[in-house]
């Protein structure tokens, strides 16, 4: 589906068509391991499932580069075990798919350097393609140009749909504008959870500190691994 010309949303994958650049935001890869320190065991599951999930549409669109925008490991302080492994694992899964992979680094992304290292994958605080600018969201942009387009993740937007008593919460990308930028908030590939309700939730990003409600909400249908247009977030309250 065509989120704004030029760009179109995939599952859960964001395709910058004239770059043939696919985008993929907040993996939180080592997640299973993190839980497993807060008492919570859970199967180890998600770095497959996701590569199971994502690789239908990366055999369609043909990308070039695969940029995955911030959150690609869980854990804050340190590197834990699973996401060494869960993360090369990751990079190489995707370098059959394209010739170059870009991460911009999230909040989570602590001694990242020293994953991406082991197979020469570039690291960025924020990335320009043209006037697109690709960063995280956790922080305002430090670069001066004022971008056409901003994408960011750091969101895990997310909206609960009701009817009668039955409520589902379901993963989504956000369209609105930032100033004189058009801004698409992308959703988690964390399949572990839907992410945060924004028609009820407190929201994090700096980006979105402030009325969201003309924001036009694309709700992703993992059953058909669509794009549903669900209008105005205010429709939805």
């Amino acid at each position: 589906m065509q989120l704004t010309p030029g760009i179109s949303a995939h599952d859960l994958v964001l395709f910058l068509e004239s770059f043939k650049t696919a985008i993929i935001a907040d993996l939180h890869l080592g997640y299973e391991e993190a839980l497993k320190f807060e008492g919570v065991l859970v199967p180890r599951f998600l770095c497959k499932d996701l590569m199971k999930r994502i690789e239908p549409v990366l055999v369609k669109l043909k990308p070039k580069r695969v940029v995955i925008n911030g959150d690609f490991k869980h854990e804050f302080g340190t590197v834990m075990k699973q996401e060494w492994r869960d993360t090369l694992r990751f990079i190489d899964f995707l370098s059959r798919h394209c010739g170059e992979i870009v991460i911009v680094k999230g909040n989570h992304d602590v001694f990242l350097g020293a994953i991406a290292s082991r197979r020469n994958v570039r690291v960025e605080k924020e990335l320009w393609l043209g006037d697109i600018l690709v960063a995280h969201g956790d922080e305002l942009p430090v670069t001066s140009p004022k971008p056409k387009i901003i994408i960011i993740g750091h969101e895990h937007p997310a909206v609960t749909l009701r009817s009668g008593v039955r409520a589902e919460k379901y993963k989504c990308f956000l369209v609105g504008k930032w100033k004189r930028s058009v801004l698409i908030v992308q959703p988690s590939c964390n399949l572990a959870t839907e992410g945060t309700d924004v028609l009820r939730s407190e929201l994090l990003s700096p980006f979105l500190q402030r009325d969201i409600s003309e924001f036009q909400v694309f709700v992703v249908d993992e059953k058909a691994q669509e794009l549903l247009a669900f209008g105005a977030i205010h429709q939805l309250e």
